[in-house]
């Protein structure tokens, strides 16, 4: 890369700009592991006002949960790194334009699993 592109504020307000959009995404998760969650909860409270059905148990919708929120920490965290990482590269010169996102593809899998397994879940089970 050349000293031009390298002193070139652009490209930081970029990464920066990617940094943030990787922090919302954790954040996203965390947001919808809780909101899960607490919706198993919010179920359980409801039938149990009605005397006649048993109250479900937690099991699915708590660790599912959890399991999203625990997701969205490690997006969050592997985005600070990948940041640091990228301004070093950027700052000393040797970063290469045109690599692929393994962090993006790593979430993207993942989540594509969990919408799978959320949605045989949601087939299977009536």
């Amino acid at each position: 890369m050349d000293k031009a592109a390298e002193q070139d504020p652009r490209v930081y307000f970029a990464a920066e700009r990617t940094f943030l959009a990787w922090l919302r995404t954790g954040l996203g998760l965390i947001g919808m592991g809780f909101a899960v969650s607490r919706f198993g909860l919010f179920l359980r409270q409801m039938s149990a006002s009605r005397s006649d059905v048993p109250a479900p148990t937690l099991g699915l919708t708590l660790w599912s949960g959890v399991a999203l929120v625990g997701l969205g920490v490690l997006v969050n965290i592997s985005a600070v790194v990948s940041h640091f990482h990228l301004v070093r590269q950027l700052s000393s010169g040797t970063w290469i334009p045109g690599r692929v996102s393994t962090q993006a593809v790593v979430l993207g899998v993942l989540l594509a699993g969990v919408g799978l397994a959320m949605a045989a879940y949601l087939a299977l089970v009536q």
